[in-house]
């Protein structure tokens, strides 16, 4: 077959090109935050890494991504050596920043290698789909927005991500996919999301004999159970034996915060806070009592800020009933038929559950269910419908984390121009499926699509040319709102084609 056009390579170069230019953006307190852990990893002993609090911005990642930070401080001192100073609050010289900046280009060539792992491991037709496919999430809104502008590393920790699903497609790959994927979990534990789907595919078609669910194939499971033991005994070792694992977790885990963040992620909550508020303009017309106290808070994120005015309050419990739940429909169908796509929809689904139903969901998050499903989203025209309303929701409701002047065409252009190009190549991509379409679903997909450029222009010019800085919560609750309904109908459209396909 012709090498496809362009590559990865190709992108990758031209895509980090425009990142460079990106160096003086905006950049949110995460900067700060990751400036701060390279000072603590570097100036202080490891045992005293989880206990800093000098700044506000304490290490609440596990501790592979510690080590992340301590190797990434060995070449920071050399450049600068004044951020790596812990009651260095605040700074933000040009070479703290570029070197910043750079580190996080550098190590998204992991992103790359993954994805071209990808790409090679398809064949055929479902080629070209797959180099797609993977070339949008090289080139994605969500990536740019969150890594380059805003600031974090998750291009990296989506690599290692893509590399684990890549590795599960052939069978003597499954236990590397897992040890990566146990790896990835001491990184970053927001993956803990996606650990239903890799325990269940794991155990169907590493663990147990493909014969028969009832013959156990031990020395497997001696290989995966000894390999994660030792992948976490790494990372949590040291902090074990000094008696820092409850430290650790209080920091990981902290559910004293309030069950909406500060800008509502676009989900189940959302949707629920936002007819809370409703309610409370009717609550005098049609009689509903309203809860004084709550009035000033409905959910804003603040610490332990949860109360509704109207609807009755969600608990940590609720949520993480709902999430449970919803992640172990799909996981019926994995047990049984554990295939390749049916893990990766598995593992979507399980995504879509925790970030329509978890507790403080950060908008960032959509990325743990749009990255994954772009693997899927070329397998027939049913899967693409479910993906294209996700894709803009998901996308559009980004926007709000860059609020300054200068980056809103940076933005509103790119993240615009990506989902014209994308979509469009995509839908000349995607086979015809063997099976019916949804009118209904498709018909909403299209409305929805269509909606979201006049809010993008109500919220982004309008609203402040009309009504300056008063009511500034009201864009972000409408861009709130609008993408819940994409991605809560997405995910109703993309569990139908799960089950059906």
């Amino acid at each position: 077959m012709a090498e496809l056009y362009p590559s990865l390579t190709q992108c990758a170069i031209v895509a980090a090109a425009l990142k460079f230019l990106l160096f003086p953006a905006y950049k949110s307190t995460d900067f700060e935050v990751h400036r701060n852990w390279l000072a603590i990893t570097n100036s202080l002993p490891l045992w005293e890494w989880y206990y800093e609090k000098t700044s506000e911005w304490t290490l609440d990642y596990p501790p592979f991504f510690a080590y992340f930070e301590w190797i990434m401080s060995q070449v920071a001192k050399l450049v600068d050596p004044a951020m790596l100073k812990v009651y260095n609050l605040e700074y933000d010289s040009w070479q703290t920043i570029y070197f910043q900046r750079c580190t996080v280009i550098i190590t998204e060539l992991v992103l790359v290698y993954a994805l071209q792992m990808f790409v090679d491991s398809s064949h055929g037709i479902s080629k070209r789909a797959a180099q797609a496919a993977a070339i949008s999430i090289l080139l994605s809104p969500g990536l740019l927005i969150i890594d380059h502008i805003h600031f974090q590393y998750n291009g990296c920790m989506y690599g290692i991500l893509i590399a684990s699903l890549v590795l599960a497609r052939n069978k003597s790959t499954l236990l590397w996919s897992g040890l990566l994927f146990a790896a990835l979990l001491c990184m970053k534990h927001i993956y803990l999301y996606l650990a239903p789907a890799y325990f269940v595919f794991l155990l169907r078609a590493y663990c147990l004999s493909p014969k028969s669910i009832f013959r156990i194939q031990f020395l497997n499971c001696l290989k995966l159970g000894t390999g994660i033991a030792a992948i976490f005994s790494t990372a949590f070792g040291p902090f074990a034996l000094k008696g820092q694992i409850p430290q650790i977790f209080s920091r990981l885990f902290p559910f004293s915060r309030g069950l909406c963040h500060a800008y509502w992620a676009p989900n189940v909550w959302a949707m629920y806070s936002f007819m809370d508020r409703v309610l409370i303009i009717l609550a005098p017309r049609i009689g509903l009592s309203v809860r004084e106290g709550a009035l000033q808070s409905v959910t804003r994120g603040l610490v332990g800020d949860t109360s509704f005015a109207i609807l009755p309050d969600v608990t940590p419990r609720v949520c993480f009933a709902l999430t449970l739940l919803f992640q172990a429909i799909p996981l019926v169908k994995l047990f049984f038929q554990p295939t390749w796509d049916n893990f990766i929809g598995a593992v979507t689904l399980c995504g879509y559950a925790s970030f329509l139903f978890g507790w403080h969901v950060h908008e960032k998050a959509v990325l743990l269910v749009i990255i994954p499903f772009s693997l899927i989203a070329l397998k027939d025209r049913r899967y693409l419908g479910a993906f294209r309303p996700l894709a803009v929701a998901g996308h559009v409701s980004l926007f709000p984390l860059l609020f300054t002047l200068a980056e809103f065409p940076i933005k509103t252009v790119y993240t615009v121009f990506w989902l014209i190009l994308f979509l469009l190549a995509f839908d000349r991509l995607a086979p015809a499926s063997n099976r019916p379409r949804f009118f209904l679903f498709d018909r909403f997909s299209t409305l929805y699509i269509t909606v979201s450029i006049p809010l993008i222009v109500y919220c982004s010019l309008v609203h402040g040319i009309v009504f300056g800085k008063s009511y500034e919560f009201l864009p972000l609750m409408f861009t709130s709102s609008y993408s819940a309904i994409g991605v809560v109908g997405s995910w109703v459209g993309f569990m139908v084609v799960y089950f059906t396909s």
